[in-house]
C-alpha cells in the first residue's frame, strides 16, 4: 500500500510540475521613478486586456473613529477628476465596449477595467487621472456619503445574516484594526470633514503605494512606453505609509454571544483565529476547508444536510488576511432544529478528522480540487492581473503566480490534522448564534 501511495503521489507531483511549466505566466516588471510598480503580461490569444491598479490600503489603515474611509474612496474614485467630468468614467468604459469595477478589503483597494485591446490608452489615461488629479469636492463627497449609507443599509442592515462579518470580527479582533469591516460606520463618514478625506487620499493614494498591472493583448515594449508617458510624471508621495505594526495575539478564551436579526431560520457562526495568508498553516487550513465543505460530498454537507437533515446550508472557509485571519464554519438550521445541535454536529466532524485523519483517496481529491481551483483562478486575463497585483502587494513577489501551487503541494495529510488540532479548538474561537428577532420579543 505504501509503495502504491508513493507511486500515485509521485505521478501527481509530476502532474503539478508539468502544470507549472506548461502554464507558466510570463511577465515583465519595473518600477517608475515615482515608486509605482508596473507588471506587464503579454498574451495575444484574444483581443482583450485587463488593467488593474491595487492600492495597499484597506480598512485596517483607518483610525478607529474614522472607519469606512477606504471603502468611501472606492466610490469617490468614480466621481471624476480635474479633466474628466463627474460621472463620465463609467460611460467612457462602457462606450468603449468594456466594463469596470472596484473592491475594498481589510488590506487593499483595487480598481480594474476589462476592455478591447485597442482601448489600452483609455484605461491608462483614466487610472493616471484618478491617481494624479482626483476631484475631491463638496458635491462629490456629499453624493458618496448618501451612496455609502444606502449600500450599508441594503447589504448589511436589511439583508438576512448580512451583519455576520461585522459581528464576528468585532468580537474576534477587539482592539485591533481588523475589528471593523471595510464598510465602516455611517456616523464616522457623516462626521468627517472634507479636509479629512483629502488627507486620507494624500496619505495612501500615491504611486509608491500602488501596483499597476496590464495583462492581455499588448506589445510589452510599446505598453511600457505608454505607462511611462501616462504615469511617470505623477509626483511621488514622499512620506511613510501608515500601517499597523503590532502583531495580533488571540485572547485564548472562547467568546460566545447572540445576535437577533430579521431572519426566519437560526444560524451559528464559528470564527477560529488562524495565521496570516501566505503562512504554511494557511495552506493547510485552506485544504481543510475543502475537506469540510467543498461540495455535496464534503463532511459537513453529508452529515448535517444529507444524512441528519439538520441544516439547509453549511460552509467552512479561511478568511485569510495580511496580518491574521479567521477560519469560519457555519450552519443554517432547518426548521425547528436547535442551534446547539448544529454546533455539536459541526464539532463532531472536525473531531473525526483530528482522531481519524484523512484517507489516501480524500487527500488526493483535495489535491485535485486545489489544482483545479488554482488553474481556474488564472485562466482569464482578469484573474491573472488580479493575482499578479496581489502577489506583489502582499509578498513583493509576482512570481508566486507560477509557484504558489507548490506550497499547497507541500501540505501533507498530517499537516491538515495538525492545524485542525491547533486552531479549531474552543478557546480559539468566537461563537455567534443568530436568532430571529421574534425570539427576543418572546424572551422578554
Amino acid at each position: 500500500m505504501k509503495k502504491l501511495l508513493f507511486i500515485s503521489l509521485f505521478f501527481l507531483s509530476c502532474h503539478f510540475m508539468a502544470f507549472s511549466q506548461s502554464n507558466k505566466v510570463e511577465f515583465t516588471e519595473f518600477t517608475l521613478k515615482n515608486g509605482l510598480h508596473v507588471i506587464l503580461h503579454q498574451d495575444n490569444s484574444s483581443p482583450v486586456i485587463a488593467v488593474d491598479i491595487m492600492y495597499h490600503v484597506g480598512s485596517k489603515n483607518e483610525k478607529a473613529d474614522r472607519t469606512g474611509f477606504a471603502h468611501f474612496f472606492e466610490h469617490l474614485m468614480f466621481e471624476g477628476t480635474e479633466n474628466i467630468d463627474r460621472g463620465e468614467i463609467d460611460k467612457l468604459i462602457q462606450n468603449a465596449g468594456g466594463r469596470n469595477n472596484a473592491g475594498t478589503s481589510y488590506d487593499y483597494t483595487m480598481y480594474y477595467e476589462i476592455l478591447p485591446s485597442n482601448q489600452l490608452e483609455l484605461a491608462l489615461w483614466l487610472e493616471s487621472e484618478r491617481l494624479m488629479s482626483l476631484k475631491i469636492d463638496t458635491e462629490g463627497v456629499e453624493t458618496q456619503r448618501k451612496v455609502v449609507k444606502e449600500e450599508r443599509k441594503q447589504r448589511y442592515e436589511n439583508q438576512p445574516y448580512g451583519s455576520w462579518t461585522a459581528e464576528v470580527f468585532e468580537r474576534a479582533f477587539e482592539g485591533y484594526p481588523y475589528e471593523w469591516t471595510p464598510i465602516g460606520e455611517v456616523q464616522y463618514i457623516d462626521e468627517a470633514k472634507i479636509e479629512e478625506f483629502r488627507e486620507f487620499h494624500d496619505q495612501f493614494y500615491v504611486p509608491e503605494n500602488a501596483v499597476l498591472v496590464v495583462a492581455g493583448d499588448i506589445n510589452t515594449e510599446e505598453t511600457k512606453k505608454l505607462v511611462q508617458a501616462y504615469f511617470e510624471e505623477i509626483p511621488k508621495g514622499g512620506h511613510e505609509i501608515y500601517r499597523p505594526t503590532a502583531e495580533y495575539k488571540p485572547k485564548n478564551i472562547e467568546i460566545r454571544d447572540t445576535v437577533y436579526d430579521n431572519i426566519q431560520l437560526p444560524a451559528v457562526f464559528l470564527g477560529y483565529h488562524m495565521p496570516a495568508q501566505g503562512t504554511s498553516d494557511y495552506y493547510a487550513l485552506s485544504m481543510l476547508q475543502t475537506l469540510l465543505s467543498g461540495g455535496e460530498s464534503s463532511k459537513f454537507y453529508k452529515r448535517l444536510v444529507d444524512q441528519e437533515q439538520k441544516a439547509i446550508q453549511v460552509a467552512a472557509f479561511p478568511y485569510g488576511l495580511e496580518n491574521a485571519g479567521l477560519f469560519i464554519t457555519l450552519g443554517l438550521a432547518n426548521m425547528g432544529v436547535d442551534l446547539k445541535e448544529i454546533e455539536s454536529l459541526l464539532e463532531e466532524e472536525i473531531e473525526k478528522i483530528k482522531l481519524e485523519g484523512l484517507t489516501d483517496k480524500e487527500f488526493q481529491k483535495l489535491q485535485n480540487i486545489t489544482e483545479s481551483d488554482f488553474i481556474g483562478g488564472n485562466s482569464t486575463m482578469e484573474g491573472i492581473a488580479s493575482s499578479l497585483a496581489n502577489y506583489y502587494t502582499f509578498y513583493n513577489d509576482a512570481g508566486l503566480i507560477n509557484t504558489e501551487i507548490n506550497k499547497y503541494l507541500a501540505v501533507t495529510k498530517d499537516d491538515i490534522v495538525r492545524v485542525a488540532k491547533k486552531y479549531l479548538i474552543p478557546e480559539n474561537r468566537v461563537v455567534l448564534y443568530y436568532l430571529p428577532k421574534s425570539d427576543l420579543a418572546n424572551n422578554q
